[in-house]
């Protein structure tokens, strides 16, 4: 296999240093960029000798390479990591989300669970809001519960002392339902205590909140012990509370529970009511996902007056191998509890195909970001991108077979025969996009030349090491012509 160098940027070759390139015992580096994704991309596809013959391998991973070296599309750093490195964990999952019960049993050992989900390099969600509230009784022990909020201040402790590759502390989500007597506590968590910096944290809200917050009516905060009604307060107060707090700290967020649940393809299977640490996809206890991210700006034509096009097919394309490789990676990971590989590899079969690069397309085509035309582009691209993407769900369904909890789904008994129980969702992206210098999802583009805070290395206090000066590839194209 004749191994191509990407182009890469400083600013990229510095990414793939510190985070991709394998290193020997004494931290040299010991591949190239372009070794590092023939790598990745021979050892996902080594998932396909389950279902093809002799040289189907080396076949699909050269066109998993051509895709990733082109940055058509890009894998999860951490699959970029992970994969085929015999000095990595085998972990190229980078989302979990583990449950929380009611009792000292469940709390720590879903704290164990965690600890072993970040010494494999990944991070993990958690709702809280099953944990009876503070000072609440325990075995009939009057003002002994110590209530989620401490709890989750014990996982943050805990979870903090373990540096992932040595490089930074993992990431977390904690939820806690707005229904819970513990909520305001939880909103100021980060207004008093500075020592929670490895958790996101969001407050869980139904549509009965937000109507409460839209009518200015009273809100019942219920034991989750016995369904007693704690205490009432107003709605838009608590919502009040909520702005001022992502405003003065940026946390919480808002996980929007019944919005979530309506997109659980298995909901025999359970309640979704928690996410990943970056919010980007709701997940089943013990379920876990694979991302890859397609990069939207790379798929374009030139016109002969010098005019940009989205190009359809070449995009269909990207879509398909990257289902295919998503399928794969799955078959190829190592999983860190026995739970989460029956949810997965022998349940829900989950993927996550996202993108990136949209505001960049928006530049290349002379679209405004905040524009109806761009709202419109991206409602096609969406619609297209699902579309293909269930194409090649179906047709792998039929090759290798439904994701195992198909007949517990939502797509019981249809012609909907899927490979995977869900397909897409959109990451931020923040380091691989640097790496492929395109903008990071579909956010826009905050500042052309940034000045970026990054890497954990040698810092006992988790803080960023270095700084890169980032300066936005399209705005440096458009000065120098």
């Amino acid at each position: 296999m004749k191994i191509i160098e990407p182009k890469l940027t400083e600013n990229a070759i510095t990414i793939a240093q510190k985070r991709y390139l394998r290193t020997d015992m004494d931290g040299k580096i010991i591949e190239t960029p372009g070794e590092m994704l023939w790598r990745v991309a021979l050892h996902i596809a080594k998932a396909e000798i389950n279902w093809g013959s002799n040289g189907i391998v080396e076949e699909t991973a050269k066109t998993f390479y051509e895709r990733m070296v082109n940055f058509k599309f890009v894998v999860a750093g951490k699959a970029m990591f992970e994969a085929g490195n015999p000095g990595g964990t085998g972990q190229l999952s980078s989302c979990f989300v583990l449950p929380v019960e009611d009792n000292i049993h469940s709390i720590f050992k879903t704290l164990g669970d965690a600890a072993v989900i970040h010494k494999n390099n990944g991070g993990t969600g958690f709702n809280f809001s099953k944990i009876r509230p503070t000072g609440d009784k325990v075995k009939n022990v009057p003002n002994a519960a110590s209530g989620p909020v401490d709890f989750l201040s014990a996982y943050s402790a805990a979870l903090s002392k373990i540096l992932q590759g040595s490089k930074r502390q993992g990431a977390n989500i904690g939820i806690l339902n707005c229904d819970h007597p513990d909520i305001i506590d939880f909103i100021k968590l980060k207004e008093t205590d500075g020592t929670i910096k490895n958790f996101n944290i969001s407050v869980g809200v139904t549509n009965a909140f937000m109507e409460a917050v839209e009518q200015d009516t009273q809100w019942e905060l219920i034991n989750p012990r016995n369904k007693e009604i704690v205490r009432r307060i107003k709605a838009k107060k608590l919502f009040t509370m909520i702005a001022e707090h992502a405003y003065l700290t940026g946390d919480p967020g808002l996980a929007f529970l019944d919005r979530m649940q309506e997109d659980n393809p298995t909901p025999s299977l359970g309640t979704i009511d928690c996410t990943n640490p970056c919010g980007e996809i709701p997940l089943l206890p013990y379920e876990s996902c694979n991302l890859t991210s397609i990069v939207l700006s790379n798929h374009l034509k030139l016109g002969k007056d010098g005019s940009c096009t989205i190009d359809w097919d070449d995009l269909e394309k990207s879509i398909k191998i990257g289902v295919r490789l998503l399928d794969d990676m799955i078959e190829m990971n190592h999983y860190p509890l026995s739970e989460i590989e029956q949810m997965v590899k022998n349940g829900n079969r989950r993927i996550g195909l996202g993108v990136m690069g949209f505001a960049h397309l928006l530049f290349k085509l002379g679209i405004p970001y905040n524009s109806n035309e761009a709202v419109q582009l991206s409602q096609q691209l969406a619609k297209f991108i699902r579309k293909h993407a269930e194409e090649m769900s179906l047709k792998l369904g039929k090759e290798r077979g439904v994701f195992p909890n198909w007949d517990r789904s939502i797509y019981a008994g249809s012609a909907e025969r899927y490979r995977n129980c869900a397909l897409c969702m959109i990451a931020p992206t923040g380091t691989i996009s640097i790496l492929a210098n395109c903008s990071s999802g579909i956010e826009p583009v905050f500042s052309l030349v940034t000045l970026r805070k990054t890497f954990f290395e040698g810092d006992k206090h988790n803080k960023p090491t270095q700084e890169l000066i980032m300066v936005d590839p399209v705005f440096a194209e458009f000065l120098e012509s």
